[in-house]
């Protein structure tokens, strides 16, 4: 028996820059964390007892005999590309899917990583995020950024830069006391909406040619937050201002990624406290983060108490094998 353990991430800063269509001309840059919630994935090879070959289960339970019938994209294509077949695979979650959190990143990253483990090959992190994004990009073939394979398998607080040619990941130079002030002023909450990312993404995708000016002011607001935040004189609530700015930008780049709804919600937090905030993820619906001063922190909550709250805390090791039997 095989477990992948892998964590989920939130972006600040730079996303949709980390689309090849923008960063093989323009470059890119993001700013963000994985935290402390996992995707689980667990795979074990199959005695020849059963009347299948292959058993399935994530939100659907599939039974089948040949790896052509397998309706998940991801899990298909990756068995395909590697030669697997008799397998039970089973996958688990601390959060689920379309909360714009990059779970299914995170899910192609352990997938890979539990079936390597069971072949008896090694990865090295970098590895596991460049074949997880050739496994969604061009064998799910779906639109997207990068960003999400690669906080995933690295794991951290990192800054990471694209260019036409590779990417770059920078552990990004906080003290630990300064991260975690940083964590305690962040709240999450779950907007109650879920969306299919890569549907938002196609929009995304559609706009950029028209939003490139948009986009390069992002992508500029990934030095201002690093300098923000390596800066120990810096104030940590001028991370949570810029925040603001750059979900302005983003939400102006489509009419999909924001909602009145949304609007309605960011408007409420920012009126009870918070200094700035942003959808996570593709937009459309999922998680919004929230920026606020640890005085404004009830106010804030009492402002959403309709909504859930995400708690978590930053985590540095991104995917591993937490079980090899």
């Amino acid at each position: 028996m095989i477990i992948s353990q892998t964590p989920v991430r939130m972006s600040f800063f730079g996303g949709g820059t980390d689309f090849p269509e923008f960063y093989r001309e323009h470059s890119g840059a993001v700013i963000s964390t994985t935290f402390d919630k996992y995707c689980h994935v667990n795979v074990r090879e199959l005695p020849p007892l059963f009347d299948y070959k292959t058993y399935l289960a994530y939100a659907q339970i599939e039974k089948v005999n040949s790896v052509e019938e397998i309706k998940h994209p991801a899990i298909r294509n990756a068995m395909e590309w590697l030669g697997l077949e008799r397998i039970a695979l089973n996958y688990d979650a601390d959060i689920p899917s379309k909360t714009g959190l990059g779970t299914s990143s995170s899910f192609s990253v352990g997938l890979l990583n539990a079936f390597y483990t069971m072949q008896g090959v090694t990865k090295t992190k970098r590895e596991l995020a460049d074949d997880a994004i050739y496994l969604e990009r061009t064998l799910c073939k779906e639109d997207g950024g990068i960003q999400d394979q690669i906080a995933a398998a690295f794991g951290g607080f990192n800054r990471i830069d694209f260019n036409a040619d590779s990417y770059t990941v920078t552990p990004l130079g906080i003290s630990e006391e300064r991260k975690q002030k940083l964590n305690g002023n962040l709240l999450m909450f779950f907007t109650g909406l879920s969306r299919f990312s890569f549907e938002i993404q196609k929009s995304t995708k559609v706009a950029m040619n028209q939003k490139t000016a948009e986009l390069l002011e992002m992508l500029k607001m990934v030095d201002v937050a690093e300098d923000i935040l390596i800066n120990p004189s810096a104030s940590l609530d001028d991370f949570g201002r810029l925040l603001n700015e750059t979900w302005l930008l983003k939400r102006s780049i489509s009419n999909k990624i924001s909602t009145d709804y949304i609007d309605e919600i960011y408007r409420k937090a920012m009126t009870a406290g918070a200094l700035g905030g942003k959808l996570l993820g593709a937009g459309g619906g999922g998680c919004l983060l929230f920026y606020v001063p640890e005085e404004k922190h009830e106010s804030v909550r009492s402002s959403l108490s309709g909504m859930l709250e995400i708690k978590f805390r930053f985590e540095n090791e991104g995917t591993k094998i937490i079980v090899n039997n």
